[in-house]
């Protein structure tokens, strides 16, 4: 399989992650969506990354589908999102409240980025406070000490870890120090092989 696109993007990153952790193969070509666009728009015409290759050909795109397929690959017992009932669900929640926090942290980010004349201040003030409000629950999840939800790492975990990582390096000030246990689980979880080889380094 070949996984196109960078760490920096933490949809890609949580893709990397998961491959590693299911011992599924793979390469990576880290194709930037600014310096790569025309060679990443022949995987996905949206010129997005993730996408996977499979070694079949067929280009999976979005990380969420990417995701689900490999989980289906891995089998239902080694798979980072449970099968059903109250588990999956779980996963699922705090895997949401990720996804959404970086949601906010992406609109942020691009809205700090306008000259500051055009700049919505409000807006901005907005997104970030969404951001941490999304990383706050997180935090409550956190605080048991283990994993957001069970005993093992499950997808919730790599979404928050590559999230938290992600607004570190975009927009350092809306996380830092705010939130002690999703930090501490986001240090454990780079302690993996799996998941800390997948960092971003600039």
């Amino acid at each position: 399989m070949i996984l196109i696109g960078r760490n920096l993007s933490p949809f890609v990153r949580r893709t990397a992650a998961a491959l590693n952790l299911l011992g599924l193969r793979y390469t990576q070509r880290p194709f930037s969506t600014v310096d790569n666009a025309t060679e990443i728009r022949s995987f996905n015409p949206l010129g997005r990354v993730p996408a996977l290759v499979m070694e079949d050909g067929e280009v999976l795109v979005d990380s969420a589908a990417i995701l689900d397929a490999l989980d289906d690959l891995a089998g239902p017992d080694r798979a980072l999102v449970p099968r059903g009932g109250a588990a999956r669900r779980a996963v699922l929640r705090a895997n949401a409240l990720a996804t959404g926090a970086t949601e906010k942290v992406v609109a942020a980010y691009y809205e700090s980025r306008r000259p500051e004349a055009l700049r919505w201040a409000d807006n901005l003030a907005k997104q970030i406070g969404q951001a941490q409000a999304g990383f706050a629950a997180l935090d409550q999840l956190a605080e048991s000490g283990g994993w957001l939800c069970g005993e093992a790492p499950t997808l919730a975990d790599l979404t928050a870890v590559a999230r938290l990582d992600f607004a570190d390096v975009v927009l350092p000030d809306l996380a830092a120090e705010r939130f002690p246990a999703l930090s501490a689980l986001r240090d454990r979880a780079n302690a993996l092989e799996a998941i800390g080889s997948t960092r971003w380094q600039a």
